[in-house]
């Protein structure tokens, strides 16, 4: 962003002319002495399209240092989609002005001259009277409304929601929440831009003020999360028509600019009640239903009901054994071979996490890893997975036993994170031993700039990169362009059947082709039998994986199993590679 305007106390407080900072970029607003994280803050709060302010120590343009406070705010047209930022500075250093002298009346003025000054004077209060009065209705409309929607915001609906809770309590007026989430809200982003993501979010607003009555309280809490307060009555059936018109209103195309695309919604109801314990509990029930709703398919609403409350409690606790698990260290790695179809010999092993659970053993992914990305410990289990398989790499190397290389699994949330990169430098791997697999789901055709830039940086230090998972719908081949992996991984879904079945084998032939034409390695997932490994290979795959090379094992079974077999794990390969050779010859 660039400046576009500034005026006067502007250029006295900073040092800049106007003519210095007109088309200059936002970054002169930050000073060599204002501290790095404060600088983030603002980086981020910028990035979240959110209203905030700050105060510390920045410096004017000749480098003198000042205490100031910075307010930003959001302003957008939703009719254009243009968008501004609003800065306004306030120096917050002592005034240094000297005092002023106690005016002494002139005797000779008359006294016509003197009236018409202090009417003069009073009309100008009066004028800045009205000034204020009209600033101080703004602020307050500002700190209860949404900037974007103009619907009450998080801080208004928080207060709100107290008074409506407490009118329960002392008068039985029972009321719904409905917390509403746009299903594919990111991709209308990632796809289309972030004007129309606002332009949806607009939208969606306006849709929502048309469906609910004056007595509603309608608020957007933040990004693409909405809530409705609504007044029970003598039915609920209100309640599910509101729920049901939502939902069948957000399954028309959304268009802008001529694109259209699909951005479902999904809703969670709760209802307080006046015989309820605890009715500050609503909005987190509404919450539990809107998931709830999500897990079924999404496009969709969902009623709260005593087992979502019990899964609720479930996953809180999961959470809580999750937190205690990272302090104790409890993940593990696990490994599983791929072998070289050729040489049938190990190429490299598949890491995969695991949680030594206390009391209920060891715990595959799927137990835990959901949570454990909706309370943003990822990065910590990460860094205890890398730091043992470090380990494990040493103390294979140190029994002699040749282990090439290891890939890992990494969510989309940290392939965003821009210290990711960081946590594979430190993690002692070195990068021609690692390999990141990144889930076809995970990115391709909606990747944002800190995932270009990670995988850049992956590249860049030399550390693999496969797609796994290839086949299941969400890539194209100009994704696969666009990233460029080096190992293409194909969807057991695509292998297995390829013994028995003429029509899935041509299938996951064409898969292979695409890999091949684009230079890529290829591996079957789910090889289970000699078949599968003998077609998988005579159809030009490069590694094989799966059980019939063995199992997610412990670092411990994969050194005596290497130990065991010197490495080589299959002798189908060099056989089927001998027999293309007599084919091509014959």
């Amino acid at each position: 962003m660039e400046f576009q305007w500034c005026n006067k106390a502007f250029t006295r407080i900073t040092g800049y002319e106007e003519h210095e900072a007109l088309g200059q970029r936002g970054t002169i607003l930050i000073g060599a002495d204002l501290e790095q994280g404060i600088h983030l803050y603002i980086i981020e709060k910028l990035m979240n399209w959110e209203n905030f302010s700050t105060k510390a120590l920045n410096n004017r343009k000749n480098g003198e240092t000042y205490w100031q406070r910075m307010s930003w705010t959001h302003l957008s047209d939703p009719e254009t989609g243009n968008h501004w930022w609003l800065c306004s500075i306030i120096e917050l250093e002592e005034e240094r002005a000297e005092p002023t002298k106690p005016e002494v009346l002139d005797a000779s003025v008359p006294d016509q001259e003197s009236y018409e000054r202090a009417v003069e004077k009073v009309h100008r209060l009066e004028k800045e009277n009205v000034r204020l009065h009209r600033l101080a209705r703004s602020v307050a409309k500002d700190a209860n409304e949404d900037a974007l929607t103009g619907l009450s915001n998080r801080r208004h609906f928080e207060v709100e929601l107290k008074t409506w809770i407490e009118n329960l309590k002392e008068h039985g007026a029972e009321f719904a929440v409905l917390y509403i989430d746009l299903d594919r809200f990111k991709f209308v982003n990632d796809t289309l831009g972030h004007d129309a993501g606002d332009r949806l979010l607009v939208s969606v607003a306006k849709m929502l003020k048309e469906l609910t009555e004056k007595s509603d309280l309608v608020a957007r809490l933040g990004g693409d999360e909405y809530v409705v307060l609504k007044p029970l009555g003598k039915s609920a059936l209100n309640v599910s028509s509101l729920a049901d018109e939502i939902v069948q209103r957000m399954q028309a195309p959304f268009s802008f600019d001529g694109k259209s695309t699909a951005c479902s919604a999904s809703v969670g109801v709760a209802i307080a009640k006046a015989s309820m314990a605890n009715p500050e509990q609503v909005v987190a029930d509404a919450d539990a239903a809107l998931y709830h709703a999500k897990d079924q398919g999404k496009g969709r609403w969902s009623f709260f009901t005593e087992e979502m409350h019990a899964k609720s409690i479930s996953t809180k606790q999961l959470a809580s054994d999750l937190l205690l698990a990272c302090e104790r260290r409890e993940f593990i790695p696990y490994f599983q071979p791929l072998i070289d179809a050729r040489t049938g010999r190990i190429a490299y092993a598949e890491m995969l996490v695991r949680w030594c659970h206390p009391t209920k053993g060891i715990l595959a992914p799927a137990a835990f890893l959901d949570t454990a990305a909706q309370i943003g410990i990822l990065k910590r289990i990460d860094e205890i997975i890398f730091a043992s398989v470090h380990g494990a790499l040493t103390h294979l190397d140190e029994a002699g036993v040749d282990l090439p290389r290891v890939a890992v699994n990494v969510s989309a949330a940290r392939l965003a994170d821009p210290t990711f990169i960081h946590d594979i430098k430190s993690s002692g791997i070195a990068p021609e031993r690692l390999t990141v697999e990144i889930l076809e789901s995970v990115y391709l055709d909606r990747m944002g700039d800190v995932v270009r830039w990670t995988i850049d940086e992956l590249d860049e230090l030399g550390v693999g990169i496969a797609l796994d998972d290839f086949g299941t719908g969400h890539a194209s081949v100009s994704g696969l362009l666009e990233i460029r992996p080096s190992i293409l991984k194909i969807d057991r879904h695509f292998i297995q059947p390829i013994v028995e079945n003429p029509s899935s084998r041509r299938l996951a032939a064409s898969i292979i082709g695409i890999g091949k034409s684009l230079d890529m390695q290829v591996v079957a997932e789910g090889v289970e039998t000699e078949e599968h490994a003998q077609l998988a290979c005579e159809m030009g795959c490069d590694y094989l994986q799966g059980f019939y090379f063995g199992k997610p094992m412990s670092e411990d079974n994969l050194r005596d199993t290497l130990i065991e077999n010197r490495g080589d794990f299959w002798s189908g390969g060099a056989q089927s590679t001998a027999v293309r050779s007599v084919g091509k010859a014959g």
